[in-house]
C-alpha cells in the first residue's frame, strides 16, 4: 500500500519500519504526543513483533508534509485465533495517535483496507482515537480498567501511602529472609523467565517465547529492566517493568507457588515502587486488568482506583468475531487442562500457541 487515502492535504502511507530515519521520526513524534505511551513506540513493534515471529506494520498520515497522525500495528497469526492486525499487539495500550481527531477518518480507513488486503478479518485498537459510529466497529468500554497513582518521596511515605491490610502484607514480605535485585543480564533474565513461565501455567495461560522477553528487553534498552526477589539462590518473584515519561510499569510479572507463602510479590512490588522512584520516575502504572477479576481486586487493594479504558473492534464483513479473551467462557475447559499441565511440557508448547494471542 503506497499512500492510498489522500486528500489536498492529507496521506496515509505505509512507514519503512527499515528506515533509521523514519524510526527516529516517529519515536520523536510519540515522545511529543501527549497520548503517546510506551506501546505506541517502534521500540515496543519491532521488539514485539521480532519476539514473536509476527510482523510490524504501521501507518502514517502526513499532512502539510508533516507527520500528523500514527498507528503502529502488529499482524498477529494464530492457526487457534485466527488473525488481527492489533494496535499495539502484545501491549495493552498503544491505538492511534493523531493531531487532530477530524483526520482520524483517513487512517481508520487505511486500517480497513490493509487489512482485507492482507486477508486479515479482525482489528483492535487497544486506546488512542476510537471511531463514532463507523460500519463494522465496536467499542468496549467496560471490559479493561487501567491502574495509575503517583510514588511518593520517600520509602516510608511510599509505604504507609498502601491500604492498611496490604501494607501489612508488604511489612511481612519485608521481614522476611529474601534479597532483591535489579538488572537486565543472562542472570536476570534467566530468573525473570523461570519464575514467570510457572506463574502463567498455573493460571492457565501458555507462555510467551522466551525471545519475545529478551527483544523488548534489546529494543528498549535503558527504559526497561527486571527486578527479581530471591529466596536464597532461588528465584521467587520478577517483573519486566518498561519506564516512559516518567512511569514505570510493571508489565510481565509473578511469581511461584512459594512466592504467596513468602509475601515475595508484595515486596516485589513495593521495591519496584521505590527502585522507579529512584530511577526518577513519579508515577506506577499498574497496567490493565480485567473488569472484576482477581487482579483488579488485587490492585485496588494496593489503593489504585480503577479507570475504565475503551478498545475499538473491527471485524470484516461477514467474518465471526474474533476471540481470544482467556475468560470467555469457550476457553474455560482449556484453561483448566493447561493448569494441570507438567511445567517442562507447558513451557515446550505454550511459546507455540502464545506468539499468536497478541
Amino acid at each position: 500500500m503506497n499512500a492510498p487515502f489522500r486528500s489536498a492535504t492529507n496521506q496515509v502511507s505505509l512507514a519503512d519500519l527499515s528506515d533509521p530515519g523514519e524510526l527516529r521520526r516517529i519515536e520523536a513524534y510519540v515522545a511529543a504526543h501527549s497520548d503517546g505511551d510506551a506501546f505506541h513506540r517502534p521500540a515496543w513493534l519491532l521488539g514485539a513483533a521480532a519476539g514473536t515471529g509476527n510482523r510490524a506494520l504501521a501507518l502514517t498520515l502526513e499532512s502539510g508534509g508533516e507527520l500528523a497522525g500514527y498507528l503502529p500495528l502488529i499482524e498477529i497469526h494464530s492457526p487457534l485465533f485466527g488473525r488481527v492486525m492489533a494496535s499495539s499487539g502484545f501491549g495493552v495500550g498503544g491505538g492511534l495517535l493523531v493531531d487532530q481527531p477530524a483526520k482520524a477518518k483517513y487512517l481508520f480507513a487505511a486500517l480497513e483496507e490493509l487489512c482485507l488486503r492482507r486477508s486479515v478479518q479482525s482489528a483492535e485498537l487497544r486506546g488512542g482515537v476510537l471511531p463514532k459510529a463507523r460500519e463494522g466497529w465496536t467499542i468496549k468500554r467496560d471490559s479493561h480498567c487501567g491502574f495509575v497513582l503517583p510514588l511518593h518521596l520517600d520509602d516510608e511515605a511510599q509505604l504507609g501511602s498502601i491500604p492498611r491490610k496490604q501494607r501489612a502484607e508488604v511489612r511481612k514480605g519485608l521481614a522476611g529472609e529474601l534479597s532483591v535485585s535489579t538488572g537486565t543480564d543472562q542472570r536476570h533474565r534467566a530468573a525473570h523467565y523461570g519464575v514467570y513461565a510457572e506463574s502463567v501455567r498455573n493460571l492457565g495461560t501458555p507462555v510467551f517465547p522466551r525471545r519475545l522477553f529478551d527483544c523488548v528487553l534489546d529494543t528498549f534498552g535503558d527504559n526497561a529492566d527486571i527486578l527479581v526477589v530471591w529466596e536464597g539462590s532461588q528465584p521467587v518473584a520478577a517483573v519486566l517493568s518498561l519506564y516512559h515519561k516518567g512511569a514505570v510499569m510493571p508489565y510481565w510479572g509473578g511469581g511461584t507457588w512459594q512466592a504467596r507463602r513468602l509475601r515475595a510479590n508484595d515486596r516485589m512490588y513495593y521495591e519496584l515502587m521505590l527502585h522507579a522512584r529512584r530511577r526518577g520516575c513519579d508515577r506506577f502504572d499498574f497496567g490493565r486488568s480485567k473488569t472484576e477479576s482477581g487482579a483488579y481486586h488485587f490492585k485496588r487493594n494496593w489503593g489504585f482506583e480503577p479507570e475504565p479504558l475503551s478498545y475499538g473492534v473491527w471485524t470484516a464483513v461477514g467474518a465471526e468475531a474474533r476471540d481470544a479473551d482467556p475468560t470467555s467462557n469457550k476457553h474455560a475447559a482449556r484453561i483448566e487442562l493447561w493448569k494441570r499441565l507438567p511445567l517442562k511440557l507447558a513451557n515446550l508448547i505454550g511459546p507455540h500457541i502464545a506468539r499468536g494471542l497478541g
